[in-house]
This record gives structure tokens, sequence and C-alpha cells, in this order.
């Protein structure tokens, strides 16, 4: 996944904030969760934003790019995180969990985009974590 500081239209610069970073806590396979046909292997993972820097941060979006084995990918946008957009003060964490369909082995990547108390757009990237079908 490419991204780094880029000009919007507006003129707007989103840039990836020093200190901002995102774990992934844990994956896990729970193959009784709702998952279409098409993608029935249904993972549940476990990520923290940290925020070590030194701005109060509000993560307001996020994206997700979950490609399969075969380089197919599903793009995957949306408002806040968990339907919360979460303040982060400087040294504070937001830990949550959310889930992933997959219908092969898959890598899931992505990136939170979110305001400083300056009004300044930022984002951090979500590491790549693999999604193995369980054999």
């Amino acid at each position: 996944m490419h991204l780094q500081s880029k000009v919007w239209q507006s003129g707007c610069v989103i840039s990836e904030l020093e200190g901002l970073h995102v774990t992934v806590d844990r994956i896990v396979h729970v193959p009784h969760l709702d998952a279409p046909p098409e993608r029935p292997f249904p993972f549940v993972y476990f990520l923290t934003i940290h925020n070590d820097s030194t701005s109060s941060v509000t993560i307001k979006g996020r994206k997700w790019v979950v490609t399969d084995a075969h380089g197919e990918c599903v793009v995957v946008e949306g408002d806040g995180v968990v339907g919360k957009s979460p303040r982060l003060l400087p040294g504070e964490a937001f830990s949550y969990n959310s889930y992933h369909t997959i219908g092969s082995d898959s890598t899931a990547e992505g990136a939170f985009f979110g305001i400083t108390e300056e009004n300044a757009p930022v984002f951090t990237r979500i590491p790549a974590f693999r999604l193995q079908v369980p054999r």
C-alpha cells in the first residue's frame, strides 16, 4: 500500500505523524461469525492506536486493503473506528477489535486518518498482517 504526504485538490496536505503508530495485538480465526459464501473465513483482529506524539489526535477515518493470494483486493473505507472518533492525548492509546472475512490466504493493511489539535490532517499506517485459512 502506498501512502505518503499528499496534497489534496483543496490544497490541504496530509502527513504521517511521528509518534502516532498502530500495533497488531492479536489475530484469531472465529468460524462462527457471519461471513459471505465467497469469503467464508472470518478473522477477528485486535489493534491498538498509540499516540506517542506531542499533539492530541482525533481519529476520523480508516482505510483497509485486503489482498488475497490471487492478488485480488478488497478496499474498505469509513468514518471513525468501530463507530467512534477517539481523541488521543499525548501518551494515550485506543484499543479495539473488529474483523475481516477472506476466501483464501490474505494480507490486510491500511491506515487511520485523523486531525491534530492544530487542525492538521494526519495519518498513521496499520502494519500488514497475514490472515491464513485454517488447514
